[in-house]
């Protein structure tokens, strides 16, 4: 019996648009930036103000989309040395937003907790999180978060800063072709 939450059943969204935004934010840091750069906020801010609901729909389920495949990428790299994702990653990733009280609440840990979780057991991110309700404001700053952490992890597994998004765009390029 497959479940609800099987990724073919899932939307992608925005792939495109939630990688721009990730590899924003990850450049940023990898440039020693602690802050935001003012121009490059006011142009995401920009860009996140000219979504309609779908647009955001489409963001999120991009953004989930970006989990699930950063997910898979580590399952099946921890499975080559006989090791758990789970085990591997949530440790990390929970102790990394508690690190960050001012930017993400305590409450959303939990549930971005699931939401990788969901990922690492090939379930869809985003199906996971629609069975509980609408996304909420304090959820937004922990699935950037979400994002941003597993790709650093990918990086520094790699020793390439630039691997998680060549993933992407590698499977993106790959999609467009079929």
């Amino acid at each position: 019996m497959t479940s609800p939450c099987d990724p073919q059943h899932a939307a992608v969204g925005d792939v495109g648009a939630a990688l721009m935004l990730r590899d924003s934010r990850l450049k940023a840091i990898y440039d020693g930036r602690t802050g935001t750069d003012p121009e490059q906020q006011r142009l995401m801010d920009q860009f996140t103000a000219s979504l309609d609901a779908k647009g955001v729909q489409d963001l999120l389920d991009g953004a989930c989309t970006l989990i699930f495949m950063y997910m898979k990428w580590l399952r099946l790299a921890y499975a080559d040395h006989g090791k758990d994702v789970i085990e591997h990653v949530m440790p990390h990733l929970v102790a990394s937003m508690r690190m960050m009280p001012r930017s993400i609440r305590p409450e959303a840990i939990p549930t971005m907790a699931g939401l990788v979780i969901a990922a690492g057991t090939d379930l869809s991110p985003s199906l996971w999180r629609k069975q509980y309700g609408d996304w909420t404001a304090d959820e937004m700053p922990a699935l950037e978060a979400i994002t941003y952490l597993l790709a650093e992890q990918i990086n520094q597994l790699t020793g390439d800063r630039d691997f998680a998004t060549r993933l992407i765009t590698n499977a993106l390029s790959r999609a467009g072709q079929s």
